[in-house]
């Protein structure tokens, strides 16, 4: 038996909507050319004979396996999802979808970042999830409000210099 592994908590169900039209992207790409693809493989390595001895059938079925179970993640995940298009009321204060221009308070760096859903963030393009630590930090705060990021080497204290919305 494996370890116990209590379920993880589940993230905000809000997404872009260029967060979306990947999901839906690659759900497509999935289901209608990566799959018929490694169909067409497998049946091809299955026509070969035996199939225990057979990898290139076996690593075909277990690609099969990993595509049909991201498929049935996607499927599900983008019913229950709400897509969050448009700005709210108050754009002085940061929430979800905000582009958030941010200083650190000691060496003057400044970064920037927008805060959006767990099914899309990539800190790399500045995509940040709104269930992140610091990213709940940010939610509801003000042009020039603190901003206090706990890291391993203790806390940073950030300025807020800008909120946009797209």
């Amino acid at each position: 038996m494996g370890r116990y592994r209590p379920p993880r908590e589940r993230g905000s169900l809000y997404i872009t909507p260029e967060g979306e039209r990947a999901l839906r992207e690659e759900l497509r790409y999935l289901w209608k050319e990566k799959r018929p693809a490694v169909t067409q493989a497998v049946k091809e390595a299955a026509a070969q004979g035996d199939r225990s001895e057979n990898a290139e059938y076996i690593y075909g079925k277990k690609q099969l396996r990993e595509i049909d179970s991201r498929v049935r993640f996607l499927s599900k995940r983008l019913d229950e999802l709400t897509v969050v298009r448009e700005s709210p009321h108050d754009t002085s204060r940061v929430f979800f979808g905000a582009w958030v221009t941010l200083e650190d308070d000691e060496t003057g760096e400044e970064v920037r970042y927008r805060l959006v859903g767990p099914d899309e963030f990539d800190v790399s393009q500045g995509l940040l999830s709104v269930d992140a630590p610091f990213a709940r930090a940010m939610l509801r705060k003000r042009l020039d409000d603190e901003v206090v990021q706990n890291t391993s080497d203790g806390e940073r204290l950030w300025i807020i210099t800008a909120i946009d919305y797209p």
